[in-house]
């Protein structure tokens, strides 16, 4: 891939993950519905939230994040949605403790493979994956 190339992808990444930021909810928009099931405890954490696993992205969220990983390389989804969720979530876990950008990259290559790429897809795709995962599954990380 080409460095315009790669400049482009990453300023999509970035609008697409700032659009999601600043849109104004519509006039007519309606509010979502809560679900009343009851839960064990309001602020117990679950083992996933101890561990540092973010949630699912849902709606918009899902769609960019997917639509952005199949833009850089459509074998990083190769058609399951949810295990590219499942490693992007699994990224943020291993990485919230991580600040060094050169090993969260290293994870990034060790997690995210696919069937030509056992290896993974090199640091350049790579770098676009993380900042993909940041921008719509674990931002605060």
């Amino acid at each position: 891939m080409r460095t315009p190339q790669i400049a482009t992808l990453l300023a999509t990444v970035t609008v697409l993950a700032l659009t999601g930021c600043t849109s104004e909810p519509e006039a007519d928009a309606r509010p979502t519905p809560v679900a009343t099931t009851p839960s064990a405890s309001p602020t117990a954490a679950g083992p996933a939230d101890a561990a540092g696993v973010p949630p699912e992205p849902t709606g918009e969220k899902r769609v960019i994040y997917l639509a952005t990983l199949g833009g850089i390389d459509p074998e990083i989804v190769n058609g399951d949605d949810d295990k590219a969720i499942s490693r992007g979530r699994d990224q943020c876990a291993a990485m919230k403790d991580e600040k060094d950008p050169t090993k969260r990259v290293a994870q990034v290559e060790q997690r995210f493979i696919g069937p030509d790429h056992p290896n993974g897809f090199g640091p350049t795709k790579s770098a676009l994956i993380l900042a993909t995962v940041q921008a719509n599954i674990c931002p605060t990380y």
